[in-house]
């Protein structure tokens, strides 16, 4: 695959956008500080490439994600700030689970789990706030969408995110274990009726509503595709227990992951 980049470009030269709403949280500031220590880039094409559109990145970033080596893609040398902390996220779990073996489906979902529930964690920060941001106005009615398509009523999506704004960080880690188990308990069924047996368990989790909305399916064939076999004492787990038993879930990720 050819981008026609302008090479690599480093965090530094990046401009990050609605970064104001987030500088608040030192954790934001603790992802975008190993970023920068550890002069993470991004694959930018150049502005006259075919590739240099919304839709062909998306593509390339969902598609083509790789669980050992960062290759996230840009438009341009922008990026907003929800986005770098989901990258930071991926990037902290490479190295905390760095491994020359093919990464097993406990390692490949670990990352994701995290990355994304992070990202319910901002809603409900935002969601705080006196002042709505455009992360809200992007995340909410894509929130939206997935809690209708499941079948659940607006009334039901307005008392989740209130529950969300109220305690983030419970939300969190909630989201984060619905996805890790969820995509655990999806990679091993052989077949459709497995599949339906492994979701049913989950049917009565509060954020059942959003499981697809994070492209789990995608997270499942990647782990198929490439992941390795899972295996005793795997190090994903102890983590994922680490995390599960620590009082508040994300300053145990910021202290061992991000210190």
């Amino acid at each position: 695959m050819t981008l026609h980049t302008v090479g690599t470009v480093g965090i530094e030269r990046i401009s990050v956008r609605g970064e104001r709403a987030l500088q608040q949280l030192g954790v934001y500031g603790a992802l975008k500080r190993m970023l920068v220590a550890d002069q993470f880039g991004f694959r930018v094409p150049s502005a006259d490439s075919k590739h240099a559109h919304a839709d062909r990145v998306l593509f390339l970033n969902l598609t083509f994600w790789n669980a050992a080596v960062a290759s996230d893609v840009l438009i341009d040398e922008s990026i907003d700030a929800d986005v770098l902390a989901h990258t930071a996220w991926h990037h902290a779990a490479r190295k905390a689970l760095a491994s020359p073996l093919p990464a097993t489906p406990a390692a490949l979902f670990l990352g994701e789990s995290v990355a994304s529930a992070f990202d319910l964690f901002l809603v409900g920060h935002m969601l705080r706030q006196p002042k709505r941001s455009a992360f809200l106005s992007s995340q909410v009615p894509a929130m939206s969408a997935a809690m209708l398509d499941a079948g659940f009523s607006e009334a039901a999506l307005g008392e989740l995110l209130s529950s969300v704004a109220a305690d983030p960080n419970r939300a969190f880690e909630d989201l984060r274990q619905l996805l890790f188990d969820a995509a655990l308990a999806l990679v091993a069924c052989d077949d459709l009726d497995a599949a339906v047996i492994a979701l049913d368990r989950f049917a009565g989790h509060r954020f059942i509503g959003l499981l697809h909305h994070y492209e789990v399916s995608n997270w499942v064939l990647y782990a198929r595709a490439y992941g390795g076999p899972a295996v005793a004492d795997d190090p994903a787990m102890a983590i994922d227990r680490a995390v599960r038993a620590a009082p508040v879930a994300l300053e145990w990720l910021e202290t061992h992951w991000l210190t």
